[in-house]
């Protein structure tokens, strides 16, 4: 299988080693069968233009995207919201592009990838914390991770499944476990005040429910809720995509 990995600009500037952790483990899981590329004329999804009212510079970014990302049998991201942008919101950018409803099938967030791809299921490993997962909205909510605490459907959690059997670790239960953190991208910007009163009631709810790592598919969610507990003056607790957790927890000793 020919996999593009698809890496959000602010993984590739601000968290590399998210990048390099997903690599790892998609190598570590995909066996030999697996050929991982990473299509070097790949640009931002443009999804913070396109929240800001400005499509148009979304366009040029999405044409790119498609050019760049078009010809594998799969694409991974390892982002919920970067995904989505992809697969639910290109279409008033690539509708009747060639190549665009491939690349919207084909596109997958990393998790998703591992479970629905790969079939992983639930690997062996160590990881010897109580963590905090956080579902972001994109993933839980327009990818479907999980069934979401809001939804009468039968539960299920995609991203929990993965870290279910590793030894050693548990499960914070915050009392809002699907709540919002307040980022959302540009609203984080435009409505500072509401997005850190958000980012706190997050904070204190993984806090009280005895989080000892904060952990989430989506390092946007994790960037607002570090600088949260950062400023807050916490400077212990670990905060880590889920690929990181897994490259650890799976890594030969």
């Amino acid at each position: 299988m020919r996999v593009g990995l698809f890496i959000p600009c602010y993984i590739d500037q601000f968290y590399p080693r998210v990048g390099a952790a997903a690599v790892r483990v998609l190598r570590r899981f995909g066996g030999p069968d697996l050929h991982l590329e990473y299509p070097e004329g790949q640009v931002c999804c443009g999804q913070p233009m396109a929240n800001a009212g400005l499509p148009h510079e979304s366009q040029p970014l999405a044409e790119t995207n498609l050019k760049a990302l078009s010809g594998f049998d799969a694409v991974v991201c390892p982002s919920g919201s970067c995904t989505s942008m992809v697969r639910n919101h290109y279409a008033p950018f690539l509708e009747g592009h060639p190549g665009y409803e491939e690349l919207q099938a084909k596109t997958y967030e990393f998790c998703e990838f591992l479970t629905d791809v790969l079939k992983v299921g639930s690997p062996a490993g160590r990881f010897p914390h109580k963590i905090g997962l956080h579902n972001g909205c994109h993933g839980l909510r327009e990818l479907r991770l999980g069934s979401g605490s809001e939804r009468n459907v039968a539960p299920f959690d995609k991203v929990r499944s993965l870290l279910t059997n590793l030894e050693g670790l548990t499960f914070a239960e915050p009392e809002r476990p699907d709540e919002c953190c307040g980022f959302g991208g540009t609203f984080a910007v435009q409505e500072e005040a509401v997005s850190v009163m958000m980012g706190k009631d997050k904070v204190a709810d993984y806090r009280q429910a005895g989080t000892e790592a904060l952990v989430s598919p989506d390092m946007s969610c994790l960037m607002h809720l570090e600088g949260v507990l950062r400023r807050g003056g916490d400077q212990t607790t670990r905060v880590l995509h889920v690929a990181e957790v897994l490259e650890e927890a799976t890594r030969e000793p």
